[in-house]
């Protein structure tokens, strides 16, 4: 389960820059999460809650942002965005010449300290 060592690696980073700045407790982290990166949020979530123990977010709740999967089809020339985590042609023109430019992301978008 990959999703573990992605809980600690959040966990890491939000601690860093929250002793950078100056802070010692971690009480929420929000994360954007694209339908295609291959998170599971509710794996993460559960690896989260375990790892959180003994550090500066054990108290912290995650927020998980859900981002859907996006792109632009260079045949017919349409934006579009799907709840679905895999696509092979565009929704539009089921053509497969397509970019795409959402969907992958796992970012912090927000970390609270008090």
């Amino acid at each position: 389960m990959h999703e573990a060592s992605i809980a600690m690696n959040v966990i890491e980073i939000a601690e860093k820059h929250c002793l950078d700045a100056g802070y010692s407790n971690i009480t929420s982290i929000e994360l954007r999460i694209g339908k295609a990166s291959g998170v599971l949020p509710g794996a993460l979530e559960m690896a989260f809650d375990i790892v959180k123990l003994d550090t500066m977010a054990a108290n912290a709740n995650l927020l998980i942002e859900s981002v859907p999967l996006g792109g632009r089809c260079r045949s017919c020339h349409t934006d579009f965005t799907t709840e679905d985590r895999f696509i092979l042609a565009c929704p539009n023109c089921q053509g497969r010449d397509f970019t795409l430019e959402r969907g992958r992301e796992l970012d912090i978008k927000e970390i609270e300290v008090d």
